[in-house]
Formats: structure tokens, sequence, C-alpha cells
């Protein structure tokens, strides 16, 4: 394959990107910021929470937000936290379990599912609306998945590509640290 037929194929993929990411509304970020500022205002923590390479977004968006913004933040990325609630209460209930031992009123949640239909992801969600804890979703794939109907917020990556989806997600939660960041002798 030749350079110039790569460069091509290289621009399908970012162009194919950006019009994902074209479909979410200036009014869904603007109140993910308004949330995010509520938190931070009640002196709230942030929680970030995925499987797979969800995990890994999790983690890195929630070191940025502590790092980078100073605003607090924490997942549950912790092998003994996953295996113990996993092993205890039901793979599907752990993040559930774990919310229910780490956060407060006064925090909120970022759920990430690329499928939307991750069960552990949906119960956390459901959990969360029940029990009036603020939170953002993020999904994929169809567009009407159980994840996108829990949340405060839900942003939908109308795609059936994992890369596309979770590259999506992660520019999303990228934006907001950096918002966040940028802003944050203005909070």
């Amino acid at each position: 394959m030749s350079i110039l037929n790569n460069n091509e194929k290289f621009n399908q993929y970012k162009n194919s990107i950006n019009e994902l990411l074209s479909s979410i509304s200036e009014n869904q970020i603007n109140q993910s910021i308004k949330l995010i500022k509520k938190t931070i205002k009640n002196n709230g923590r942030l929680y970030i929470v995925g499987n797979g390479g969800s995990a890994s977004i999790a983690s890195h968006v929630s070191v940025d937000f502590t790092k980078i913004a100073n605003v607090k933040s924490s997942t549950f990325n912790n092998s003994n936290l996953i295996t113990c609630f996993a092993n205890d209460y039901g793979y599907e209930n752990w993040v559930t379990e774990a919310i229910k031992a780490y956060v407060l009123k006064k925090d909120m949640l970022i759920l990430i599912s690329s499928s939307g239909t991750s069960k552990n992801i949906v119960n956390a969600a459901k959990f969360c609306k029940k029990n009036k804890i603020k939170l953002i979703t993020l999904s994929g794939f169809k567009k009407n998945n159980p994840l996108s109907r829990e949340g405060t917020i839900n942003f939908h990556i109308n795609s059936n590509q994992y890369n596309f989806i979770e590259m999506s997600h992660h520019i999303i939660l990228v934006y907001l640290v950096d918002f966040f960041a940028n802003n944050k002798l203005k909070n």
C-alpha cells in the first residue's frame, strides 16, 4: 500500500470521527459544564467509570481532571475493588455497590459504555437515576440503548465501530477537562 493511499485512509478516519462529533450539541456540552460546576461548588467529587477501553478512558480523564483542571475526580479502576465487589455482588452489580460505598449526594458520575448495554454500567446508571445522583452517560451503537435513557445528560455516538465511539467519548471528556483547566481561575 502506498503512502498516499495510507494518507487518504487516515483522512477518511479523521473525517469520520469529526462527523460523529458534529452530532454533539452545544447544549449537551454546556449542560455538562453546568453539572460539573455545581459539583465543584458543592465540594463534590467526579467519579468516572467504564469497562475495557472505556475504563482506560475513565482513568486517563479522571487523572487529568484532578491534575490539570484541579477538579476532584476518581475512578473505580482498582483491581482489588473490582474483583472483591464482583465476587461478592456479581459482576453486573459491582459498580452499583461501589457507588453505594463511595459516592456522596454532592458527587456526580460519568458512566461510559460503548455499546450502552454493559449490565454493570446500566445497573449503576439506573441506581443513580433512582437515587437522584447527577449522571453523564456516554454510549454508542444503537441510539436508544439502555444507558442512553438513564443520565441527566446523555452523549450518544452514532457508530457501530468501537474505536470511533471510544475516540469520540475521549475527545468529549478531554474537552471538558480542558474547559475547566482553562477556566479554573474563573470558577
